[in-house]
């Protein structure tokens, strides 16, 4: 069906209400009303085929701004997007994101046709992290509570006790009764799980793999300091994948869904999100007020989501498209995910 000019100057101006505040725009592109008229006969396209297929779109916040507000049914971090899928009881559901959250999606609604925009989009913390590695770690360490972060396959959330998110990962590791944890795949996470446990006064060994977020990984204190000297007044927002000294220097360290929260109930006359990039494009469209300075940085796996392969993923699927999971692996990874939501501190 082909969209008619009146429908397609309605969605434009619809997508230039929210688009034409993003200025951090990972192609430098300015989010005119001509910009949103070039796209608008692709949203309103996916939007007709995701009513006829009942489906949703869940899109995390680093992906592209128009895939957040031309398409996204939910957006957010992994921990919102993960209750999401549980909740969505759609026949198909769409994961704008990598390829361990469209896992996660699959693990929660196996009745659901899961797919993803582009099977190359991985995540460094995922992948270097085998099932088999962790259950090598696992024999070196038989009485560790075994805790990975949500970015991880579903092959080791098979082999966990227990997920976690960076939300919620002090929480939960806090109360777990055992002293010692393996946490992966997540190094920087696991030397700010042990900070932060150490000031609240809690004995637990902290034992991680090598991952780190080739994102968060690569932000450093002297950003900080070069950026409080030009910035006076300059709030730096952090996520616990930093380095711990990162995590120190910085004004808040949250997940992603706690720095937009702080960012937006806090004054300041600058930010500095050493975060993805597509956060503070998601602020600048909810947050308009405020001001952000350079710093972010892009995750090459989520700017892999288009809007075009999202239509194609709607329309005619390919096998490397749709998540598959064997049955055994799913509920295994099920029971950690379930686990996480059973220990998560209650809103």
């Amino acid at each position: 069906m082909i969209a008619t000019d009146d429908a397609i100057e309605i969605e434009a101006e619809r997508l230039f209400r929210s688009l034409m505040h993003v200025e951090c725009d990972p192609r430098g592109r300015t989010w005119n009303l001509e910009t949103c008229r070039s796209i608008a006969p692709l949203t309103l396209e996916i939007n007709r085929l995701k009513r006829e297929q009942g489906a949703v779109i869940l899109a995390h916040s680093y992906v592209e701004p128009e895939i957040i507000y031309g398409v996204a049914d939910f957006r957010g971090d992994s921990y919102f997007l993960s209750l999401k899928a549980r909740e969505a009881k759609a026949r198909v559901i769409v994961f704008a994101g990598v390829v361990f959250m469209a896992e996660t999606a699959k693990i929660l609604s196996p009745e659901a046709r899961v797919v993803v925009p582009d099977r190359d989009s991985g995540c460094s913390l995922a992948d270097s992290l085998t099932g088999e590695q962790l259950r090598q770690l696992k024999a070196l360490y038989p009485d560790a509570t075994v805790v990975c972060y949500i970015n991880s396959t579903a092959e080791v959330k098979a082999e966990s006790d227990v997920c976690v998110t960076s939300g919620n990962v002090y929480h939960i590791v806090e109360h777990l009764p055992a002293r010692r944890i393996l946490f992966v795949p997540d190094r920087l996470m696991g030397q700010n799980l042990r900070d932060e446990l150490r000031k609240r006064g809690v004995d637990k060994e902290i034992i991680t793999s090598d991952g780190t977020c080739t994102v968060h990984d690569e932000f450093s204190p002297g950003d900080i300091a070069e950026a409080r000297e030009r910035f006076p007044g300059l709030k730096v927002v952090a996520h616990p994948e930093c380095t711990p000294d990162v995590a120190r220097a910085a004004d808040f360290v949250g997940s992603t869904g706690a720095m937009m929260t702080y960012v937006k109930t806090t004054g300041a006359p600058y930010y500095l999100m050493l975060t993805e990039c597509g956060l503070v494009g998601r602020l600048e469209v909810e947050a308009p007020e405020k001001a952000f300075i350079g710093g972010c940085r892009l995750c090459p796996y989520m700017k892999l989501n288009s809007l075009e392969k999202i239509r194609d993923a709607l329309q005619a699927p390919r096998p490397d498209q749709v998540i598959t999971l064997p049955e055994d692996i799913r509920l295994r990874a099920a029971r950690c995910i379930e686990r996480m939501f059973e220990l998560a501190p209650k809103a």
